[in-house]
């Protein structure tokens, strides 16, 4: 039957979230940002070994929690560290960078959701790794929210693998990332979605300004992966703005919006804030969807900042700049997207479209293992969202639209699993020439 809906209402009914799902809590995030700012520094050239001080440290308490978190639920969450040798500009020696990751095993276990956030922090000088650098914002409190998210998620179970993830070398390179991203590659993990989250948890700004009612995501639109054709290819079927990485940051704002109380997410169409990086784009470069939670406004005065006051302005990354509440919310829209697609089946691959000439399109799409049936939806190319839908039994994966003309509709699927929960949404092209 077809659906046609305004876009908003769509999205509500597409990612409504569990009525009885538990809220983060702030205590509980204040709570581990403040044990990361008692280590000191956690930058990752400070001391690996030291029981109390530096990276090392923090790492192995992060450990420790995720470890208390699964033997909370009987064993549900395995612990374990991957680390490589990492040497350049900002590691002229050469350090060892270690991710420490919680493994959530799902019904499938090589297709995976991670959430992740990096535990080093700095000052002014990137290479002084003796100086206190609390960083409480940048990034405590994704750290922070990344516990969180297990301490909930951990007592579901879901259909993908969730990979809870604690980098290192952020501020080095980059390289945390970078080495999970290339583990995932070496070990043939399908990402379904890469959930970034680096400075979320202050809500006033530069100069003061208040921003507290939403959070920005981050996505790219052309894919960094795709060579010169291929980008052409997106550029010719207009697909700029549904790229795998845009499509999840849709998906986001619509679950978003069905959170009571929640903040607006901010889609912003940069794969990172200007002339700036994350974790997330290890991953875009190797072709996983990746986004980056970000506050609405920033403070840089608290970012990369050594501990002072000069001529009245108070600097540096501190426990009391930060605003629990507001990160509780942005946990809240992570842990609500998190539950939604590791819920569901696979997005669906090679969505195609035919019907040039005609007044009919045909849309067709490879079958998705575990998948109850299929959403196909449209649009109109001036359209941001998607407008209309179309339920689509599981044994079918064609479907002809009667009077639907392609020149002027954008098309996608998204795969349904048992309980409705649908994938992020596949943008359909036409068939590869052959």
């Amino acid at each position: 039957m077809r659906i046609p809906l305004p876009p908003l209402l769509l999205v509500t009914m597409l990612f409504a979230s569990p009525a009885a799902a538990e809220a983060p809590d702030p205590a509980r995030l204040k709570a581990t940002v403040e044990k990361l700012v008692s280590f000191g520094t956690r930058h990752t050239l400070s001391a690996p070994d030291d029981p109390a001080r530096g990276i090392g440290a923090a790492r192995r308490w992060a450990g420790a929690e995720l470890t208390h978190l699964a033997d909370a639920c009987g064993g549900c969450i395995t612990v374990a560290n991957i680390a490589r040798t990492f040497t350049g500009p900002r590691a002229p020696q050469g350090v060892e960078i270690v991710d420490v990751l919680g493994f959530q095993q799902g019904i499938e276990p090589k297709r995976v959701i991670i959430v992740g956030a990096h535990i080093d922090s700095r000052v002014t000088d990137v290479m002084n790794a003796t100086a206190d650098a609390p960083g409480a914002n940048d990034d405590g409190s994704g750290v922070a929210l990344v516990m969180e998210a297990a301490r909930i998620l951990s007592k579901e179970k879901f259909r993908a693998t969730i990979v809870y993830a604690i980098f290192s070398g952020e501020e080095q390179g980059l390289w945390g990332g970078q080495l999970l991203a290339e583990t995932a590659k070496a070990k043939d993990w399908t990402v379904t979605a890469m959930l970034n989250n680096d400075i979320v948890g202050n809500t006033v700004g530069q100069n003061g300004v208040l921003v507290a009612d939403r959070v920005r995501v981050f996505s790219e639109g052309l894919r960094a992966a795709d060579d010169l054709p291929a980008q052409l290819a997106r550029r010719g079927n207009g697909g700029e703005d549904d790229s795998p990485s845009r499509s999840l940051a849709k998906a986001v704002r619509g679950i978003a919006g069905t959170l009571p109380g929640g903040l607006e997410v901010f889609v912003d169409r940069r794969p990172d804030r200007l002339g700036r990086g994350g974790d997330h784009e290890p991953f875009l470069k190797l072709g996983y969807p990746a986004i980056r939670f970000t506050v609405g406004a920033e403070n840089w005065n608290q970012q990369h900042q050594d501990l002072r006051t000069d001529k009245g302005v108070s600097y540096g990354d501190t426990v009391d700049r930060m605003d629990f509440a507001y990160l509780a919310k942005v946990t809240a829209i992570n842990v609500a997207t998190i539950r939604r697609l590791a819920a569901a089946p696979a997005a669906p691959a090679d969505v195609t479209i035919t019907g040039g000439g005609s007044d009919d399109t045909a849309v067709a799409w490879q079958p998705v293992t575990g998948a109850t049936g299929y959403r196909l939806h449209w649009r109109r190319t001036d359209a941001q969202d998607w407008q209309q839908a179309l339920d689509i039994p599981a044994a079918e994966t064609t479907h002809v639209l009667k009077n639907v003309i392609v020149d002027d509709t954008f098309f996608g699927v998204g795969a349904l699993g048992t309980d409705g929960a649908e994938s992020v949404v596949t943008f359909a092209g036409p068939p590869a020439r052959k």
